[in-house]
């Protein structure tokens, strides 16, 4: 089958990107799983990590990468109902790995779900087919553009998860979003206007303000280096923000923190820039904040976030679209940090 394939690690990632028309064929699918043939698949930061390596992750090459997708069941595995045959769906590649239980183990009521990634620990969906669990599709309408569906995905639910599950936004709150033109950071300033928050959003580019002003952004700030919190906190009369959303990480942290109202909610999905923040604990303890770590979510979270994808409630920002032969033209504009929303490449 064809596939786009990393043939080895390395930094940068873009050279080591083959289009491949003779890709291995998968096994029939195993019980529980769908097969799925690809109309169109997204990409995710993570797809440049599985090609430069990731830390403590054990990957093989030549592989597979691609975490997001839209596409047509064709075949299923024992024990899945046969009504999945014909569907679009769109995926959450978040499988969850159980845990073993050992004599002695405290109540697990604080554990976080243990996530592995179809695309990342897994050959994924930058290939015309690929195998998945049933429970992981949403179905989608046959209307549903198969771009649209494939740069939905993995973003959403986890802005989704992160902001209306587990930091629990309300509507009215206000939302900061940092480092705006990533999948997560516009899918967060499409959930937060969802919700009729007002959002303010950074970034080193001003064509991305630009941009997200037109998606709703009420506060825009060109982030040139400076202690943009002060702006921040103007635009709230002082009071600071409920939610701050930063996938940035090392650049942005402390900004963030200084930018949040008491009680208020720093939350991060990943950290582009770096992980050693530098922080201010006083601030931390004093205003009440709260830290929260958040990646991926459940299926449940999944198939709420795709409900509302699904009657229009909210789009994904689309980039870039590329045909799967200039798979390495698609790795480059990601490579490059050029986009604004998803790159997407069809099938």
């Amino acid at each position: 089958m064809r596939a786009v394939v990393v043939t080895k690690q390395g930094n940068p990632v873009t050279p080591n990107i083959r289009f491949q028309t003779d890709w291995p064929d998968l096994p029939a699918p195993a019980p529980g799983w769908v097969m799925v043939r690809a109309l169109a698949s997204a990409f995710n930061h993570m797809d440049l990590w599985v090609g430069m390596g990731i830390p403590g992750v054990n990957l093989t090459y030549p592989r597979v990468s691609g975490c997001d997708c839209c596409g047509i069941v064709e075949s299923i595995g024992p024990g899945v109902d046969p009504k999945w045959v014909g569907r679009k769906v769109i995926v959450n590649a978040a499988t969850r790995v159980p845990d073993a239980p050992r004599p002695g183990d405290p109540p697990g009521s604080t554990l976080a779900p243990n996530y592995e990634l179809i695309g990342e620990h897994h050959n994924g969906m930058f290939a015309e087919y690929f195998s998945i669990p049933a429970d992981n599709l949403a179905a989608m309408p046959d209307s549903v553009d198969p771009v649209e569906g494939a740069a939905f995905g993995l973003c959403a639910l986890t802005a989704y998860s992160m902001m209306a599950t587990k930091a629990g936004l309300s509507a009215g709150q206000s939302v900061l979003v940092t480092g705006i033109g990533g999948g997560v950071a516009t899918s967060a300033l499409a959930i937060a206007k969802h919700f009729s928050c007002p959002v303010a959003v950074t970034s080193r580019h001003q064509w991305k303000l630009d941009k997200a002003k037109s998606l709703g952004a009420d506060l825009c700030v060109l982030d040139s280096g400076q202690d943009w919190s002060k702006e921040i906190r103007a635009w709230t009369n002082k009071r600071g923000v409920d939610l701050a959303v930063d996938s940035s990480g090392k650049a942005t942290h402390l900004n963030c923190i200084k930018s949040l109202a008491r009680g208020g909610c720093y939350a991060t999905p990943g950290c582009t820039s770096g992980p050693d923040a530098t922080t201010d604990l006083a601030r931390i303890f004093w205003n009440q904040l709260r830290i929260l770590g958040s990646t991926m979510g459940s299926n449940d979270e999944f198939k709420e976030v795709a409900s509302l994808f699904a009657t229009g409630k909210l789009k994904p920002v689309v980039d870039q679209v590329f045909p799967v032969a200039d798979a390495q033209k698609a790795y480059a504009r990601l490579e490059a940090a050029e986009q604004f929303g998803k790159v997407v490449l069809k099938w």
